[in-house]
């Protein structure tokens, strides 16, 4: 049988090996292929190569040594415009209306900081309280799977483990159609430093696990636990498989804790094993996201980590979808319907092997009109934020319902919210960024956002302290179990029942029937808050039966 002809320009590949078969024999089998690799992740089996666009996969279907190969990207050209966002990497709706590895001496309460006022999410999961018990060990490292993390703000550099971090992304100039992802590069080689982050996301995310209590700005969940840069997203939000999978890993190999992944791995926000509305390519590409994304969740933890993920802002019972209408959401235009079987289609990271998903709720502790829901995946609840909660109350569409966290000062004046002098324009007044200057001239930056990706990063902060309240040295490592990490969590939630009715609709909160959602399940565990809202104190004061089990 006569090999598929090679053909159309150079394009990147993500290539996995078959379970039991070496990466050295899927080496040979890209090469042979006509591929050349480009580097290969040994842990999973999984070979970033080039090939020409057309050929390729289809030659390495028939090797035996091969699990399934995707078009990962083309090679594109300089642009002439940066890149708009990801659109629903974070709901943002107000827009639109060095640390150290030894031991702790003793377990030194600390206080709050000045704007932890502001900051309901904090209260609501009672750190005020867990840090005169426990603040956090510093040998406790979260990694951030995320656009990056700015080790230089005020808040973030006291916990920030530069030597440790690290960017798996380069930066994608524009995609195959000449449409513009991350725009022009903005450090030599297309590689950004491991200490900084030009979207916001990964940098809001992490303020509110770890952001220290410096008496200055915010505070964390845990605010003395060790904040590791483990970049995965692009500048532009896209979250591809061969940078998740690295930081997977790398999480596991670098003896990481804890891991924070408020996304999905792009381009389907369901992958399917044989949905019918996508092409074989197409079904053949999300057999392979499927099965590396899993290989690499287990990798991390059998290494010991615990992995956090939002449970996603489409408004979606897990357990039942609704109609995809968003993927593949990359090269642009690539979009089609796509009906989704519950039994063979999945989100991931969320829906993948020991993942602990988090459901968002509002300062009122409704369920946010966002956020995913379902007895099916939800883990947990937590703070994220919903702007348009307290109907009828003052509180209905203000900033104070969402979440307050670091923002990089570099991101603020690219968006236009802080000029170049480091003072807030008009729009970032509108929008309640906010500025705090410390006695020494340290100024550090803070943003509003919601979404399932604020919600999850109070439930890793209060994994952490868990970690640091009940891990034990062994054989020079620190830790817990992701197990007993997991029933600590789930055991000292605080419960909260489905509302009454179950069926609640957010028509007046302007939203339309397809966010109606029903709650099902009892107090104990249901759709909408799981086993209940993470609680910091009771995990560190309470946590010991689950540790045991």
């Amino acid at each position: 049988m006569a090999q598929p002809q090679l053909a159309g320009p150079a394009a990147e590949f993500t290539v996995l090996a078959a379970e039991g078969q070496s990466v050295g024999a899927a080496e040979q089998a890209v090469r042979a292929a006509g591929g050349t690799v480009l580097k290969s992740n040994a842990a999973v089996g999984l070979i970033t190569a080039t090939a020409p666009a057309t050929g390729f996969a289809e030659r390495l279907s028939t090797n035996r040594a091969i699990f399934g190969a995707a078009k990962a990207k083309s090679i594109g050209s300089a642009p002439k415009d940066k890149a708009a966002p990801k659109p629903n990497v974070v709901e943002k709706e107000s827009q639109r209306s060095a640390a150290s590895n030894k031991k702790n001496d003793a377990k030194k309460p600390v206080g709050t900081d000045p704007l932890d006022d502001q900051l309901w999410g904090l209260k609501s999961v009672r750190s005020d309280l867990s840090r005169t018990v426990q603040p956090g060990d510093k040998r406790v490292k979260v990694g951030i799977i995320d656009t990056g993390v700015d080790g230089s703000h005020p808040d973030i550099a006291p916990n920030f483990d530069a030597a440790d971090s690290r960017n798996f992304t380069r930066d994608i100039v524009t995609d195959e159609t000449g449409a513009v992802v991350d725009g022009p590069c903005e450090y030599r080689g297309c590689v950004d430093p491991a200490d900084h982050d030009d979207n916001g996301h990964g940098t809001h995310v992490a303020g509110t696990i770890a952001a220290a209590a410096n008496g200055f700005g915010v505070s964390g969940v845990a605010p003395n636990v060790t904040i590791v840069n483990v970049r995965a997203g692009q500048d532009s939000g896209f979250f591809f498989l061969q940078p998740t999978v690295d930081a997977l890993t790398y999480a596991g190999d670098a003896g990481l804790d804890v891991v924070n992944m408020s996304f999905y791995v792009d381009p389907w926000l369901y992958n399917c094993k044989a949905n019918a509305s996508d092409s074989p390519a197409e079904q053949a590409e999300q057999r392979t996201i499927i099965e590396a994304v899993n290989r690499a969740l287990n990798y991390a933890y059998r290494k010991g980590v615990t992995s956090v993920a939002a449970l996603g802002n489409q408004h979606d019972n897990l357990g039942a979808p609704q109609q995809d209408v968003t993927s593949p959401d990359y090269p642009a235009n690539a979009t089609h319907p796509r009906p989704i079987d519950n039994s063979s289609c999945v989100s991931l990271p969320v829906e993948g092997a020991h993942v602990l998903g988090v459901g968002s709720f509002g300062p009122s502790q409704a369920k946010a009109d966002y956020s995913n829901y379902g007895t099916e995946q939800i883990s947990v609840s937590a703070p994220g934020g919903y702007f348009r909660d307290g109907f009828g109350t003052p509180w209905f569409r203000t900033l104070e319902n969402e979440i307050l966290s670091t923002y990089p000062k570099n991101v603020g004046i690219a968006e236009g919210n802080i000029d170049a002098a480091g003072n807030l324009t008009p729009a970032g007044v509108t929008l309640g960024v906010q500025k705090a200057t410390a006695p020494d001239g340290r100024v550090g930056y803070y943003q509003w956002l919601q979404g399932t990706s604020m919600a999850s990063p109070h439930a890793t902060g209060v994994a952490a302290l868990i970690v640091s309240q009940y891990g034990k040295a062994s054989r020079g490592e620190f830790g817990l179990n992701p197990d007993a990490v997991q029933r600590v969590l789930e055991g000292t939630a605080s419960e909260i029942a489905c509302p009454t009715p179950r069926t609640v609709d957010y028509l007046d909160e302007g939203r339309d029937a397809t966010f109606t959602a029903t709650c099902e399940g009892t107090p104990a565990f249901n759709g909408f808050y799981g086993h209940g809202a993470v609680d910091a104190y009771a995990a560190v004061t309470h946590g010991a039966p689950y540790v045991r089990g």
